[in-house]
């Protein structure tokens, strides 16, 4: 049975996780999104083909991608201390969150700006719009569901990473399940943060499915 005093460690735990998770997703496009952009527009079959930068900006989302994030975690200890000032923490995660998230994400926006049909692209070519209008006017206007449905799966992504994050002090439900669920023998503790997790990626995914849903009708409409 937890106490009042566990009770307000998972409040706050809750609280924690989701500032890790929203901080790092809000960053990661910030980084991932033009990332993508990229990807798909210097792509084979993109606007301005480049293989040069393509074969650059692949190799590097593929390196970040394949690194496991705790190992992540460790190997950015100085950069996180640098830009944070501590290396644990809530706050202080969401820089190795973001470095893991905006590959991730990039891959994720050029997956779904290449579902685009060709025949709108050359449609906005023929009448004389530049790459910028391209990019905002059909690749992302045309892929609006697909990129909601896909930044959904992003933040439950990030969710489970704020989970591992735990095992570094990164605080959180994560380090609430392991430091006190796990290490101190306490599986009621360690139930209710594993719950609490899955109850938020529940509501996540609810959410982005509502506004994918909303965006889908509009764009139909």
């Amino acid at each position: 049975m937890l106490d009042s005093k566990e009770i307000v460690m998972i409040i706050e735990g809750i609280g924690g996780t989701l500032w890790m998770t929203l901080a790092s997703t809000f960053f990661g496009y910030i980084f991932g999104l033009p990332l993508g952009i990229l990807l798909t527009v210097t792509g084979q079959d993109g606007i301005r083909p480049n293989g040069g930068v393509y074969k650059v900006l692949d190799v590097l989302v593929n390196v970040f991608r394949s690194i496991p994030f705790i190992i992540l975690i460790l190997v950015i200890q100085p950069l996180t201390r640098m830009l944070m000032g501590k290396s644990y923490g809530s706050t202080a995660m969401i820089v190795p969150l973001t470095i893991a998230a905006a590959p991730y994400i990039a891959r994720m926006v050029e997956s779904s700006l290449k579902e685009v049909d060709h025949g709108v692209i050359e449609a906005a070519q023929s009448m004389g719009a530049d790459l910028k209008t391209i990019v905002w006017k059909v690749l992302l206007t045309e892929a609006r569901t697909s990129l909601v449905v896909n930044a959904t799966i992003v933040t439950t992504t990030v969710l489970g990473y704020t989970a591992m994050a735990g095992a570094c002090g990164g605080g959180g439900l994560g380090d609430i399940a392991i430091r006190y669920g796990y290490n101190r023998w306490r599986p009621d503790v360690l139930w209710v943060a594993a719950v609490l997790l899955v109850v938020l990626a529940q509501i996540i995914q609810m959410i982005g499915m509502f506004i994918s849903r909303k965006v889908d009708r509009r764009r139909v409409s």
